[in-house]
């Protein structure tokens, strides 16, 4: 007799309610250190509990999934549809893994969220508005009802088939993938191109220069210039990095930001910043 254990398998309802939570309340809990994770986390629910009996492998899947996130979320139900079908595979003893999922994750929130930004707001949003703006202003009280029906079947719509194409897709991926190397090698790419898009974050959202000067004679020395030939950002990556050290060593984030707060006013005073 065979003692091989049941295969674990997502109901079509498990799949349901997590894309309805992710679709209703993934925004609805944004914080400064992990934005979107508590509604990504919240969405994983069902499938935690589902694919996970012992109460340390659900809370292991559950801090998995609390790592920084960010992305477009119709566009972005891409990402939990395929993490599910991760999840599944790595509660069935497959090849996905839990440092894969997080990179299958940090690697796709970046361009899902460009493509999904750029369509979703920059396209769609503008041409549902024109047409109810536009009946609005010749009078017909439609107008409003008309843009909340065209821009909510496309959320709808959009959020369905990008989560249900993310499970296909990463059914089909994990069972064609076999060989340990390969798989060590989408996990390190993947790896690579989250800490790229990171560290483009941090050049797009953190600028810290110094206006210091030293004067001597006639020449002057610009300590930004000087800075800038060892690594333009120097300073900028010292405060990320800094930052993210007192993050793994689970210092409160409050404490964070009042003491970069704090830090950032006494050098601006002196003449540092």
């Amino acid at each position: 007799m065979s003692t091989e254990a049941p295969k674990k398998k997502l109901r079509r309802s498990d799949l349901l309610r997590c894309f309805l939570i992710w679709e209703s309340t993934s925004e609805s809990c944004l914080s400064y250190e992990r934005l979107m994770s508590l509604g990504f986390c919240h969405a994983m629910v069902p499938i935690i509990n589902r694919l996970y009996e012992k109460k340390e492998e659900r809370a292991e899947a559950l801090k998995r999934h609390l790592t920084f996130f960010n992305t477009e979320n119709n566009w972005g139900a891409f990402i939990p549809g395929m993490v599910c079908s991760m999840e599944e595979d790595y509660a069935n003893g497959g090849n996905a893994t839990p440092d894969m999922i997080t990179n299958v994750k940090l690697g796709l929130m970046g361009p899902i969220a460009g493509i999904g930004d750029t369509i979703t707001q920059g396209l769609v949003k503008t041409i549902a508005l024109a047409i109810g703006v536009d009946m609005a202003v010749a009078g017909n009280p439609f107008g409003p009802i008309a843009y909340a029906l065209i821009f909510g079947i496309y959320l709808m719509a959009m959020g369905i088939m990008t989560f249900t194409q993310g499970y296909r897709v990463g059914q089909k991926v994990l069972t064609k993938i076999t060989d340990p190397a390969i798989m060590q090698k989408i996990t390190n790419s993947l790896s690579i191109l989250g800490l790229t898009i990171a560290g483009a974050m941090m050049v797009n959202n953190v600028n810290i220069v110094t206006p210091l000067t030293i004067t001597s004679g006639e020449t002057v020395v610009v300590i930004q210039d000087l800075l800038n030939q060892i690594m333009p950002g120097l300073l900028s990556v010292i405060t990320v990095t800094g930052t993210f050290m007192f993050l793994k060593k689970n210092v409160n984030v409050f404490k964070i930001m009042a003491g970069l707060f704090g830090i950032s006013v006494v050098l601006s005073l002196v003449g540092l910043l």
